[in-house]
């Protein structure tokens, strides 16, 4: 089987992107895939999923993180962790990243370092999946992570403002296709549900409205495991595997193993 890279970007804040980019790959390495998760956050959430705070900080202030393979050509392979669970390798973030689109402005084709830096590691076939998680903007990072992905999932919050610049995130994909024809959007995912709230329903009519645009059989409930697991520093599917959460991200991630096995 060869690698195949997903994205989990959204250009609005608070979607549940990092969490349902750790968690995935969490229930994808349960399912015997090796996973490499890569952190393009500058708030390292993703990396604390996997890592105490102070070792977290300390990738982040090392020379290898996804801010030195970005800018200063850092070798690939000495940026990735091991973690302490079977099949999950983790390339941890820096909070360097807060000021990365001004570096990356002036480098030369920068819509496409890292998917170059990661040339090796994908054709290696050392991982079935590497998942990437992006900020939410839609800037020079962002392009770079959509222009290495095959995939794309739209983690999306169940309530009003969760639709909002969905339109401008559909524009953006279709700017990065012109320098990635093959990246495809695999899915929106609704997150952050809670089901006594009308509201809830209201969104997933709307998005089941649009054309071409699957989502998600499977959505994330609010569940209190979440955040007990992120304060121990663990995705739930390990931490909690008997959570309501645990059990549908573990559902979501075997749709996305059926999407892009298929």
């Amino acid at each position: 089987m060869h690698t195949r890279i997903i994205a989990f970007a959204n250009n609005k804040g608070g979607s549940g992107k990092s969490t349902s980019c750790s968690c995935i790959a969490a229930a994808l390495s349960k399912q015997g895939k090796r996973v490499l998760a890569i952190d393009g956050d500058m708030q390292l959430n993703l990396t604390l999923s996997f890592f105490e705070e102070e070792q977290a900080f300390e990738f982040a202030k090392s020379e290898y993180n996804t801010y030195t393979l970005l800018t200063r050509d850092a070798p690939v392979r000495q940026c990735i962790r091991p973690t302490a669970y079977e099949n999950v390798h983790v390339l941890p973030a820096s909070t360097l990243l807060s000021g990365v689109e001004y570096e990356l402005f002036a480098k030369w084709q920068r819509e496409t370092i890292l998917r170059r830096a990661l040339e090796e590691v994908k054709a290696s076939g050392d991982y079935d999946y590497i998942l990437l998680d992006a900020p939410p903007t839609l800037g020079c990072l962002v392009m770079n992570m959509l222009a290495a992905a095959d995939h794309l999932v739209i983690p999306l919050e169940a309530s009003p403002w969760g639709l909002f610049g969905l339109a401008n995130m559909f524009d953006f994909v279709r700017n990065v296709q012109s320098i990635n024809p093959s990246l495809s959007v695999l899915g929106i995912l609704v997150t952050k549900v809670d089901t006594r709230k009308n509201y809830f329903k209201q969104t997933i009519d709307d998005l089941t409205a649009l054309e071409n645009v699957h989502v998600f059989g499977e959505v994330i409930r609010l569940d209190s495991a979440v955040e007990w697991a992120q304060d121990n520093s663990k995705p739930v599917v390990f931490y909690k595997p008997s959570s309501r959460a645990s059990k549908e991200f573990t559902a979501v991630a075997q749709e996305i193993v059926q999407l892009t096995e298929r």
